[in-house]
C-alpha cells in the first residue's frame, strides 16, 4: 500500500550537497499499470492499482537486460528526472525536476505510514499546489502526453 501527496513546487530549496539519483520510467502497461524503472544502476517493475492518494503498490528487482526489454516495449512513453532526497520531519521529501519534454517541472512527493498522517502533513512555505487527486501529473500520464 502507497500513502503519498504530491505537489507542484514554487520555489526551489538549496539543493547543494542533497543527496539524488537519475530516474527513467518506462510503462509498458496501461491497464493495469505497470512501468519499468532506472534508479541509478538498478531496475525495477511496479504495479500500481487505482486511487490517488491511497493505491496499492508493488515493486521488485529485476536486471538489466530484462529492464532493456521493457524499455523496448515502453517506446515513447518514458519520463526522465532527477530526484533529490530531502529530510522533513519523520518524512522524506522526494523533490523531482523532470527532464526533456517535460523540463520546468517540478513537483514534490511525501510517502506516510497512515492516511491521518497525509491529511496532517504541514506543508513547506516552499510547496505550491496540491496535485495528490490531479491525474494529470501522474507520472503515467506525464509518459502518455510525452509528445
Amino acid at each position: 500500500m502507497e500513502i503519498e501527496r504530491k505537489f507542484l513546487i514554487k520555489e526551489l530549496p538549496d539543493l547543494n550537497g542533497v543527496k539524488h539519483s537519475e530516474i527513467k520510467q518506462g510503462y509498458f502497461s496501461i491497464e493495469p499499470e505497470k512501468r519499468v524503472r532506472q534508479l541509478d544502476d538498478r531496475y525495477y517493475i511496479t504495479e500500481k492499482g487505482e486511487g490517488d492518494m491511497v493505491r496499492q503498490e508493488k515493486e521488485w528487482q529485476i536486471d538489466k537486460n530484462e529492464a532493456d526489454k521493457l524499455f523496448a516495449m515502453s517506446k515513447t512513453y518514458i519520463v526522465e528526472k532527477t530526484r533529490y532526497y530531502l529530510p522533513y520531519g519523520k518524512n522524506v521529501i522526494e523533490l523531482d525536476i523532470y527532464k526533456g519534454k517535460h523540463e520546468g517541472l517540478v513537483v514534490a512527493e511525501v510517502e506516510f505510514a497512515t492516511e491521518s498522517d497525509a491529511l496532517e502533513f504541514k506543508v513547506p512555505k516552499w510547496f505550491g499546489k496540491d496535485i495528490t487527486r490531479d491525474k494529470s501529473y501522474k507520472n503515467m500520464m506525464l509518459a502518455i502526453n510525452n509528445g
